[in-house]
C-alpha cells in the first residue's frame, strides 16, 4: 500500500512539472518583445491629398522667374560715381539705375575742344601755305617748279591727316558730350532687380548668380524653375502638363507645360542625392534645370517659391467622394480589404466597398468600409492583424524593421520555442515514463506477490494481460 501510494504522488508531481514548463512556454512567447515592429500609417486625407500632407504625388522644389532679363554691362573706362537701386527692388521703365562720375568727362571734354580748336587752326594755316606753293610753282622757272610740285604734295598729304585728327577729335566731343548727359543710366524694362555686382561681392535674387553689373528681370513674363537629378529624371519630359502649387496657400495652384530641361547646365548635388554602387564606393547624382511655361501668372510674384507636380489628371473638376489609389487595395476582385489602424492603435484587415474605377489616375471609388480621417499603410508582406501602429509624422509608410528582419527574428524565437516545448515535453514525457515504469514495477510486484504469477513476461505485456483479466472478471456476472 505504501509503494502505491509513493507511485501516486510521483505521477502527480510529474504533470505539475510538466504543466509548470508548458504555462513558462505560453507566457514567454506572448510576451511582446523589446524591438517588435511596429507599422507607420498615414490618414487617407493625407494620402490622397484631400487635405495638406505629404501626399503620394512626385513633387519638385520651383521658384518663380522672369523669361526675359536685361543685363547692364559697366564701361570698364568709367568710374561708377552712384548706385540708386538694391536686390529685389522694383523699378519701371526709366528708372535710374546708377550714374557714373562726369568731372573727368568734363576735363577731357575741355582738353578736346581745345584740341579741335588748335587743329582747326593749323588746318587753315595749312591750306593758306598750299595756296602759296601753288602761286610761287607758275611763276617759277622750269628746273624748280619739279621741286615745288613735292613740296605741295607733302603738303596736301600733311593736311589729310591734320583733317583726320580733327574730325576725330569732334567725335571724341560727341562722345564726351553725350557721356556727360547719360551719366545715369536708366532701366529699359520694368522688373525687378535680381543682382547688382559693385565689385566687392555679389548679390543674387532667386537662387541664381550673374556677373552682369545690374540685371533686371521684366515682370509679366513668368516662368518656373524647378528641378530633377538622376534618379526621378523619368517622371518629368518635355510638354509634360504640370501643377504649380503655392507653399503658402494649398488651394492655390497653376497650370503649365515643361517648356525644356537643360540637360547642358548640370549641377553637383548634395549628399541627399548620392548613391552607393554595388562596390560600396559612394556615387554623386547631378541636378538638371527644367523650366515650366505657364497658362496664366495672375497672383505670382517673382521669387516666390513654390511646388512643381505632374499633371496626371488630378487637375481636373474634383471628384465626388473618397477616391484611394488601387495600390492600397488587397484582393480588389474577391474581398477588398485595406491594411487600416483599427482606432485602438493595432493594425486588423478592413473591407472596403468598392465603387467606380478611374483608369487614368488608377483609383477606386471607396464607397464604405473607411473614411478620410482613417489611417492606413502600404500592403506589404509580413503585416499581421494586431500588429502595433503609429501615425507617421514624416510620412513613413510600412513596418519600422523590414519583414526580412521581422519574419528571421520570428522563425529564430519558434525554433527557440518549439526546441524548448520539445525538450520540456520529452522531459515531462521521460520523468512520466520513468514514473508510470516505476509505478508500473511496483504494481507489477504488488500482483506478482497477490498472485504469485511468474515475471516470465515483459513489464508491460505483464501489465496489459493482468489489466485485461481483471478487466474481464469485472465485467463478468
Amino acid at each position: 500500500m505504501k509503494k502505491k501510494t509513493i507511485a501516486v504522488v510521483c505521477a502527480v508531481l510529474a504533470v505539475v512539472v510538466a504543466g509548470g514548463g508548458l504555462l513558462w512556454y505560453f507566457l514567454r512567447d506572448n510576451a511582446a518583445p523589446e524591438d517588435e515592429s511596429v507599422v507607420y500609417v498615414n490618414t487617407v486625407a493625407q494620402l490622397t491629398g484631400i487635405s495638406q500632407g505629404n501626399g503620394l504625388q512626385n513633387r519638385f522644389a520651383g521658384v518663380v522667374e522672369s523669361k526675359n532679363t536685361w543685363k547692364v554691362e559697366k564701361n570698364a573706362e568709367k568710374t561708377v560715381k552712384e548706385v540708386y537701386v538694391e536686390v529685389g527692388q522694383e523699378v519701371q521703365q526709366g528708372t535710374p539705375l546708377f550714374s557714373y562720375d562726369t568731372d573727368q568727362f568734363q576735363a577731357n571734354l575741355e582738353q578736346a575742344r581745345l584740341d579741335l580748336e588748335r587743329g582747326q587752326n593749323e588746318i587753315s594755316s595749312m591750306r593758306d601755305s598750299i595756296s602759296q606753293l601753288e602761286k610761287e610753282k607758275k611763276s617759277a622757272p622750269k628746273d624748280q617748279q619739279a621741286s615745288l610740285t613735292l613740296d605741295i604734295q607733302q603738303a596736301e598729304l600733311d593736311l589729310k591727316k591734320k583733317e583726320y585728327e580733327v574730325k576725330s577729335k569732334q567725335s571724341e566731343i560727341e562722345g564726351l558730350e553725350s557721356d556727360i548727359i547719360n551719366a545715369t543710366v536708366v532701366s529699359e524694362i520694368a522688373g525687378v532687380v535680381q543682382a547688382v555686382n559693385t565689385g566687392e561681392s555679389m548679390v543674387n535674387y532667386g537662387g541664381t548668380s550673374d556677373n552682369s553689373f545690374i540685371t533686371v528681370l521684366e515682370t509679366g513674363t513668368f516662368q518656373v524653375k524647378g528641378t530633377i537629378n538622376e534618379q526621378n529624371m523619368g517622371t518629368i519630359s518635355e510638354g509634360m502638363n504640370v501643377i504649380v502649387h503655392s507653399r503658402a496657400d494649398a488651394e492655390k495652384t497653376w497650370n503649365g507645360t515643361v517648356s525644356k530641361i537643360d540637360m547642358e547646365n548640370a549641377q553637383a548635388a548634395g549628399n541627399s542625392y548620392g548613391m552607393v554602387s554595388s562596390d560600396g564606393s559612394a556615387t554623386q547624382s547631378s541636378n538638371y534645370p527644367f523650366y515650366v511655361e505657364l497658362a496664366v501668372n495672375d497672383g505670382l510674384m517673382l521669387g516666390q517659391h513654390v511646388y512643381i507636380e505632374p499633371d496626371n489628371g488630378q487637375s481636373a473638376e474634383p471628384k465626388k467622394g473618397l477616391w484611394l489609389p488601387e495600390y492600397f487595395i488587397n484582393d480588389i476582385d474577391t474581398d477588398p480589404y485595406v491594411w487600416a489602424d483599427n482606432g485602438k492603435n493595432r493594425l486588423e484587415k478592413r473591407s472596403v466597398e468598392l465603387g467606380e474605377y478611374d483608369e487614368n489616375m488608377l483609383e477606386y471609388q471607396i464607397k464604405s468600409g473607411l473614411t478620410k480621417e482613417d489611417a492606413i499603410t502600404f500592403p506589404e508582406e509580413g503585416l499581421e492583424e494586431g500588429m502595433t501602429t503609429v501615425i507617421s509624422e514624416d510620412g513613413s509608410m510600412g513596418q519600422s524593421n523590414p519583414q526580412s528582419d521581422g519574419a528571421g527574428a520570428e522563425d529564430m524565437m519558434m525554433e527557440e520555442g518549439t526546441g524548448t516545448e520539445e525538450m520540456m515535453v520529452q522531459e515531462g514525457t521521460g520523468t512520466e515514463e520513468m514514473m508510470t515504469e516505476e509505478g508500473a514495477g511496483t504494481e507489477d510486484t504488488m500482483v506478482e506477490e497477490s498472485t504469485g504469477a511468474e515475471g516470465t513476461e515483459a513489464d508491460g505485456e505483464m501489465e496489459t494481460s493482468e489489466g485485461a483479466e481483471t478487466g474481464s472478471e469485472v465485467a463478468a456476472p
